[in-house]
């Protein structure tokens, strides 16, 4: 396929009979249109980079810019767009040397040393979930019983935000990174969101406890950040806490049950840290849960396989894509826990890379870990072809999984 023919459409729809897989145009473009485009919901045809190698390159160049507001920048979503113009700085709208000074008030309690920290209560959580599953009702949503309460718990332990208040930032991020959602939709969503925390900052504020609001609402006092900036900081840990990682948590676990052989392999290696990790990192690599690629735009031109992208261009690299080179990784189609998967993009790349993948990794090594060495005859309850998946979120997921023992 060339540049100058037809441009498909994107997102792109992954075929039903191989939903983990990136839909075949994304991998024959890898192959044959490196450099390609594809036509977004606003009908723009951004440059389309898939290449594991390209982005490696182009996600570390300082003539790329995340900067949303740019006119022709390539918005996931109608809404996102509505709202861009909007948004305070962020750590996901800003190039250095303003992303580096925002991302410093944020990165500690996700640096590997905190985050190891909390691998206990992870653990714990965890084990309560697993304990309340065997003595309730078989069969069960995993969804529900696991991959949500799992990262929510953790995520808002680390914010300082009540569980109880879980359904209310579950439905309502839900609804701001859907593709589904109208700019109204979003645009109410984000405002009960941004009560809910504007309120709990203010808590925070005159109460302070040991979590990353409080931490924040004392760089607010100390001239550090802004409150906007703290709060909307907040909403995007939130979301992107909890959300990605439950996906992750249930698809990681249906992609086992299609691969017995190298489900039996994690259950018989389950007490062997570096196995486990390392299998986190190959799911990480399969599944690649953000489909909707992330976004950039050219500061100036960039000459890139005999094409040029023309400052001012919208580019979107596919992640999947790039963990699906079979330059990079042979043979990508096959799950095997056993390959060295560490340099897959599942988590972005370069400056801008996801700043919880720590907090994620270490989630997903309890869970894997834990619970199919626990509930060793863990089972599809339905056929492959009833798992209902959703895809209309920046990431993708499934419904529920209703699982047997």
């Amino acid at each position: 396929m060339s540049g100058t023919t037809s441009v498909p459409d994107y997102p792109m729809t992954r075929e039903s009979a191989c939903p983990f897989a990136p839909a075949p145009a994304v991998r024959s473009m890898t192959r044959e249109d490196p450099v390609g485009k594809v036509r977004i919901w606003d009908g723009s045809t951004p440059w389309f980079i898939t290449r594991h190698a390209d982005q490696r390159a182009l996600l570390n160049d300082p003539r790329l810019s995340i900067d949303e507001k740019r006119p022709g920048y390539p918005h996931m979503t109608r809404s996102r767009a509505a709202s861009a113009p909007h948004h305070p700085a962020l750590i996901t709208n800003t190039d250095p040397p303003e992303h580096t000074r925002l991302r410093r008030t944020v990165n500690a309690p996700f640096m590997v040393k905190r985050v190891e920290a909390l691998r206990p209560r992870i653990q714990q959580v965890l084990d309560g979930l697993i304990d309340d599953l065997l003595a309730g009702p078989n069969p069960v949503d995993l969804v529900q019983a696991l991959g949500l309460p799992v990262p929510t718990v953790v995520i808002t332990e680390i914010l300082g935000a009540p569980y109880e208040d879980h359904e209310l930032f579950q439905t309502n991020g839900h609804t701001l990174v859907s593709h589904e959602s109208t700019p109204e939709e979003a645009q109410e969503a984000g405002r009960v969101l941004g009560g809910y925390l504007s309120a709990l900052f203010d808590r925070k504020t005159a109460e302070p406890g040991d979590d990353v609001l409080s931490e924040m609402a004392g760089r607010v006092k100390a001239g550090e950040m802004t409150r906007v900036e703290a709060i909307t900081m907040a909403n995007a840990i939130l979301i992107a806490g909890h959300e990605t990682s439950a996906n992750m948590i249930s698809l990681g676990t249906l992609a086992l049950l299609r691969n017995p052989d190298q489900l039996t392999l994690l259950r018989e290696n389950s007490d062997d840290p570096k196995f486990v990790a390392n299998a986190v990192e190959e799911l990480l690599r399969y599944l690649t849960i953000v489909h909707s690629g992330i976004r950039r735009i050219a500061n100036e031109d960039i000459e890139l396989h005999g094409r040029t992208i023309k400052a001012g261009d919208g580019v979107i690299f596919d992640l999947a894509g790039a963990n699906w080179d079979a330059e990079q990784f042979p043979d990508p189609g096959r799950l095997d826990l056993s390959r060295p998967a560490r340099q897959h993009h599942a988590f972005g790349y370069g400056a801008h890379q996801c700043l919880g993948q720590s907090l994620a990794r270490v989630e997903l090594q309890v869970v894997y870990g834990t619970l199919y060495r626990r509930v060793p005859t863990l089972a599809l309850a339905v056929p492959f072809e009833q798992v209902e998946f959703a895809m209309e979120g920046v990431a993708y997921g499934l419904r529920s999984l209703p699982v047997t023992w």
